[in-house]
């Protein structure tokens, strides 16, 4: 069993199985309930009461600690087969939003850190991103493809604020005509439409805004510290009258807790001027599957057992699996069920065309003096 685990990794459970997975929650706005110790580390650390008591006093306010880090690249390139980009941005590292079902959580482990509150509460910036974009984009053997933005953590989280390295980024990226997509939670892109909507004109820019429910008080459990299922609303209609493409991404669609919500969440996304839509299953990977199970028993216990049941039947009756074409679907008669529902709807409201396509062919790489980028001595 791995580091942590607290429920049997595969089969049914039941109510009785899921209580014990109970963590009790101390910290006001934030998605995880504990902070699991990562699966890299040699020693893991539970609570005892050792007698005095003293278990059950709340825990410090935790304070969200933003620090520096030096990247050795920016752009990180992928071959994974199911989905559209090759290549990405992160600008984070940690996500101050705090959803509970973020796939990006488990990547805190290889530094030595929680999946759980500490990759809502420790983030890191990359001080040098901008001078390392350009030095990256004007290589002679750099070949320009759409850049996706922000895919792993949020790069419109409430740090953005303050930094602002998601900007500086699309000010490259707009200065060489490099083409860029974006998918958010936040309605703080709204703020870069000065950028994007020149962009867009050129045909170099696509935006997503991700609602994962419509139901508000849900939205604050899951995801504590993102914008309200309104405000992502209202992005989405200023976006698109800004000529901006932009898509919702339906997800995670999360069985027994919000794929009700399906149809209605579309309309609302048509309703606002969406011009397409796209969804994908709950995913979770290492850490997520024993905080998502926490999570569940501290905000919906009632339906804890049935989330994780029939997840399991969607995974070969497992939390997770990871194989390819299936990992963002899953299989079985409810993820078919899904798929169809999913299908009619954007059929029915006119969310089911393809994305528009993104040129390259305006890049204008970044001309370094003498052919390489200048040092800061």
């Amino acid at each position: 069993m791995r580091t942590g685990q607290k429920l049997s990794p595969k089969g049914r459970v039941s109510l009785i199985d899921t209580q014990a997975a109970a963590e009790r929650a101390t910290q006001r706005g934030r998605g995880a309930v504990s902070n699991q110790t990562g699966r890299f580390e040699k020693e893991t650390r539970f609570a005892f009461d050792d007698g005095w008591d003293t278990i059950e006093q709340d825990a410090a306010r935790i304070e969200t600690l933003v620090m520096p880090e030096t990247a050795r690249t920016v752009i990180t390139f992928n071959r994974s087969p199911d989905i559209s980009f090759d290549r990405t941005i992160n600008p984070y590292r940690g996500c101050e939003h705090g959803c509970i079902y973020c796939f990006a959580r488990p990547s805190h482990a290889f530094h030595g850190l929680s999946a759980g509150l500490d990759f809502e509460s420790r983030l890191f910036y990359k001080t040098n991103a901008i001078r390392q974009l350009e030095w990256e984009l004007s290589r002679p053997s750099y070949v320009c493809r759409p850049i996706a933005l922000g895919m792993n953590t949020d790069a419109y989280q409430p740090i953005e604020r303050t930094y602002k390295m998601t900007r500086q980024v699309l000010e490259v990226l707009a200065a060489h005509n490099h083409p860029v997509s974006l998918l958010t939670k936040s309605a703080l892109i709204q703020r870069d439409i000065d950028l994007l909507a020149p962009m867009a004109e050129k045909g170099l820019v696509r935006a997503g805004v991700s609602i994962t429910t419509l139901d508000r008080a849900l939205s604050r459990k899951m995801e504590p510290r993102a914008a309200t299922p309104q405000r992502r609303l209202e992005t989405v209609r200023a976006l698109s009258e800004a000529g901006i493409p932009v898509t919702v991404m339906t997800a995670p669609v999360i069985p027994a807790l919000n794929d009700h919500e399906i149809e209605a969440l579309l309309e609302a996304a048509a309703a606002h001027g969406a011009g397409g839509a796209g969804y994908v299953l709950l995913r979770l990977p290492y850490e997520i599957k024993d905080l998502f199970h926490e999570w569940l028993v501290q905000h919906v216990p009632d339906r804890a057992a049935k989330v994780i049941n029939t997840m399991r039947d969607m995974r070969g009756g497992k939390d997770y699996d990871a194989q390819w074409g299936e990992r963002m679907r899953g299989r079985g008669p409810v993820a078919d069920l899904i798929a169809k529902r999913f299908a009619r709807a954007t059929k029915r409201l006119g969310l089911g065309n393809p994305r528009p396509s993104l040129r390259t062919d305006l890049f204008a790489p970044p001309v370094q003096k003498g052919g390489q980028m200048a040092l800061d001595l």
